[in-house]
């Protein structure tokens, strides 16, 4: 009976082992995934992940050290393979770009916003995907568009200027990246919905699509779904957030829509000309035929998305550039001499005007390149299973491209910095 128990034990023992050994297993084996940190059972390497409380671009640094320009990782359910290397993303989002061009699957929450991944930032590859980009580029960042837009431009930066002489005025005390968020922000709902609105109404815009970010942000359930209903609390907020931000945006498409169809423009906050908002793009536009023309809530996330990611990634990149010049004052010497021969000290500044200034120009690059808008692209996956860098990348898995590090690669740049 003794040895009876004593076999039973040695391989249960031999039978967790190899189950732990399998579960814990990131990369290689007969799927080929790229090499990855062992994880465990269950949850692969998010609780590692946690508990080293680093930021995540850090961690990847760290790990790319170790397995090389593309490695796997597994976050709980979800199967992360990252990648580095520039000729492997250029590889990817370039010369095999649809393959590569689709998107993984949403979380609950980011559904409630993407209205089923009806937006660009979330569709999967297909007709819909094809129509939003073609849409998009079309109409408002082609060469042409943003020209005629040159307007919106001016007058933003002239508010603007006014707002920074009143504060000095008044206050002695500039609140420099809270104007400027305020003057993008105005820009981008110019271009978007046509209109010129109160300042109240834009702050009011952008704090909400702040606290939508905010609240798609990567969750626990997002790696553990199972975990989903002890969140319904933050999918009761999401859905109430998504009525504020309906009832706040709404209003805007409705009386763009009456000045497009019927001329209609009581309160003159139509600036636009017709067909120059890209909302106007949009109406009727029937990417997919079998769900039929986009609605009201489609034109919301669309919208927000452009509204979103213009207003964050701007200003962020302002205020790196402001850092620097102010840390280094030859730089800044330097370009405010080339300004004042280009322009004087008291011209207006035209955008004919910066096209000539070589130095700005410089200074504005390698703040891009210093602080990219994101260290990775938004999560893409690929239409089917492929192979990327030797390795096998199933269909759907979440394929991130960290992007950041191709601005501080020693290989590329003598002096990364």
């Amino acid at each position: 009976m003794e040895f009876l128990d004593l076999s039973i034990i040695v391989l249960a023992l031999i039978f967790l082992r190899l189950w732990w050994r399998y579960w814990s297993t990131t990369g290689g084996g007969p799927k080929n995934l790229p090499p990855g940190p062992p994880g465990w059972p269950l949850v692969g390497n998010l609780i590692q992940i946690i508990l080293q409380r680093q930021h995540f671009i850090f961690i990847v640094r760290g790990l790319r050290k170790r397995y090389g320009p593309i490695f796997s990782m597994q976050m709980g359910q979800r199967t992360m393979v990252i990648v580095t290397d520039s000729r492997l993303i250029h590889e990817a989002l370039v010369q095999r770009g649809p393959t590569f061009a689709s998107r993984p699957p949403d979380s609950p929450i980011r559904l409630v916003f993407s209205v089923g991944k009806r937006a660009i930032n979330s569709a999967e590859y297909g007709p819909l995907w094809r129509t939003l980009r073609k849409n998009f580029v079309t109409e408002v960042i082609t060469p042409t568009r943003v020209k005629q837009c040159g307007w919106i431009r001016k007058w933003a930066i002239e508010n603007h200027m006014k707002r920074i002489e009143s504060d000095a005025m008044e206050t002695g005390v500039v609140e420099v990246m809270s104007n400027c968020r305020l003057t993008i922000c105005s820009i981008l709902i110019c271009l978007c919905f046509g209109a010129k609105i109160s300042e109240q109404r834009i702050k009011e815009i952008e704090s909400i699509l702040k606290d939508v970010m905010l609240i798609t942000s990567p969750q626990l359930p997002d790696f553990l779904p199972v975990l989903t209903p002890l969140f319904h609390r933050q999918m009761k907020k999401a859905k109430a957030l998504r009525k504020k931000q309906l009832e706040c945006l709404v209003p805007l498409i409705k009386a763009r829509r009456a000045f497009v169809e019927k001329g209609e423009n009581p309160n003159q906050e139509m600036v636009s000309p017709l067909g120059a908002a890209y909302i106007d793009s949009l109406f009727g536009l029937e990417p997919d035929k079998t769900r039929g023309p986009l609605g009201e809530e489609e034109y919301v996330t669309l919208c927000s998305e452009v509204i979103s990611a213009g207003t964050d990634t701007s200003a962020t990149t302002v205020e790196w550039a402001m850092l620097h010049l102010v840390m280094n004052q030859d730089i800044q010497d330097k370009l405010y001499h080339e300004i004042v021969e280009c322009v004087g000290k008291n011209g207006d500044i035209k955008e004919e005007d910066v096209e000539k200034m070589a130095y700005l120009e410089s200074v504005v690059k390698e703040t891009f390149r210093r602080h990219p808008p994101s260290h990775f692209l938004l999560s893409h996956a690929a239409i089917k299973d492929t192979e990327l860098g030797g390795y096998t990348i199933p269909e759907g898995v979440h394929v991130e491209f960290y992007t950041a590090w191709i601005t501080e690669d020693p290989d590329i740049w003598s002096d990364p910095g």
